[in-house]
């Protein structure tokens, strides 16, 4: 690791972002004033404030908000007006130029390819950070962020927000205390058929208000079309990581946190035809995890689409994403309710008393964190490798099977998926 150059000194650097090249060099890992006392509100920057942002900027509103950062001012109208002593940016490398000096954290919920950028320009000021879901946009990205907030001793949240439900830590409680025996086998999924967009065969005008360039940042760039922007980016590669990446971590928070997940060994996958530019209408993902905490290897699946097991066990996934197979029973659940099968036999059942702690709320937990607390739940320690998983089961859909070495960061002989481990960035958004 390189050694840690001053805050004044990191902010230099800046002038080079705003011209293009989106990283600050060297770190600059301080201490908050606000960790010395908890009543103290942090200075936040929100980037990404319309759609999902604006609920994260609701989430942290009892802090001091002094800067929001979007690049389509209709969509950030709502924030832009609600928190008007908030100074305004299109561009977030100026926000950071001009304010960094004077802020804590940062929360960006931006579109999944301009997640990184953001992140890693911010971490490096030594900002604490708060980042949608899936984290980052490809592998490469989601290691160094959890890496370099851990080197850094940077409060982190993911944005899962189900991880607070109470329900959530019920699952959990009965899966370690061994209500249906030790766990061999995992199926997760999300329903519906989203994905493949229509290809646009005409070019509108970019609306007024959109900063189109910047909201490309370091992705490779199309005309401008409503179908991917500002929402249906999700279902193309160059943007989004499909509805795998938009529902992967929500959904597998559940089985990684019951069974101590980590990182697979292997990835394998399965699906329609693979489309270079669009993410599939369904897939299915088989992920082997040689350490769990049930004391041997089980086998993870991944369903964009209702999974064929729950016909076979006769069971109904409605309202449910996750079904635990047993060798004593299986748990079958969702966000929010949860059932223990058969229902015969579970019908006296003792419940565990509980041990995991209620959330004082999720952006909550996050703002503590910054103020010297205990780490969020979702700290990248922990979200980081899901979200890995989440994206290598995209890379083995696109490319086949492979065995993961994640000290590596290696794909084995299957040089396809290690193109997409870490991909480049256009011209003016390298990394070096």
């Amino acid at each position: 690791m390189k050694s840690p150059i001053s805050r004044r000194d990191a902010l230099k650097t800046t002038a080079a972002a705003a011209a293009g090249i989106a990283i600050y060099h060297g770190a600059s890992a301080r201490r908050i004033s606000a960790a010395e006392s908890p009543n103290e509100k942090l200075n936040l920057a929100c980037i990404g404030v319309g759609g999902r942002g604006a609920a994260n900027v609701g989430g942290v509103n009892s802090q001091n908000l002094i800067a929001l950062v979007d690049v389509d001012e209709k969509r950030a109208e709502g924030a832009f007006k609600k928190y008007s002593s908030a100074e305004r940016f299109s561009d977030y490398r100026k926000m950071l130029d001009k304010l960094g000096k004077d802020l804590d954290g940062v929360v960006i919920s931006t579109p999944d390819h301009t997640h990184f950028h953001p992140a890693y320009a911010s971490m490096q000021l030594g900002l604490h950070t708060y980042l949608e879901k899936p984290l980052a946009h490809n592998v490469w990205e989601t290691r160094t962020l959890t890496d370099y907030a851990r080197e850094n001793k940077l409060a982190t949240q993911l944005g899962n927000q189900r991880h607070a439900m109470p329900n959530m830590h019920r699952v959990v409680e009965l899966i370690q205390s061994g209500a249906i025996g030790k766990v061999n086998e995992v199926h997760c999924w999300v329903g519906g058929s989203r994905g493949m967009p229509a290809v646009p065969k005409d070019t509108p005008p970019i609306p007024a208000g959109l900063d189109y360039e910047l909201w490309v940042g370091p992705a490779e760039k199309r005309p401008y079309h409503p179908s991917f922007c500002p929402y249906g980016w999700r279902f193309w590669w160059d943007y989004g990581t499909g509805e795998t990446g938009n529902w992967g971590c929500h959904i597998l928070d559940i089985p990684y946190w019951s069974l101590g997940l980590r990182y697979p060994s292997h990835v394998d996958a399965s699906g329609p035809e693979v489309d270079a530019e669009r993410t599939p209408k369904s897939m299915h993902v088989t992920y082997r995890f040689d350490q769990t905490n049930q004391n041997s290897p089980l086998d993870l699946h991944w369903y964009h689409g209702t999974p064929a097991i729950l016909a076979e066990r006769g069971l109904s996934g409605k309202g449910h994403n996750t079904l635990f197979i047993g060798e004593d029973g299986m748990l079958l659940s969702g966000f929010d309710k949860h059932e223990l099968l058969p229902e015969e036999k579970f019908a006296d059942f003792k419940r565990p008393e509980k041990f995991v702690p209620d959330s004082p709320g999720f952006h909550k937990e996050w703002i503590a964190a910054c103020k010297g607390g205990e780490a969020a739940t979702c700290n990248f320690d922990y979200t980081g490798p899901m979200a890995e998983a989440v994206l290598l089961g995209n890379v083995a859909y696109r490319t086949g099977g492979f065995d993961w070495n994640a000290k590596t960061l290696s794909t084995g002989n299957n040089t396809k998926a290690q193109s997409l481990i870490q991909t480049a960035y256009r011209k003016g958004w390298e990394i070096d």
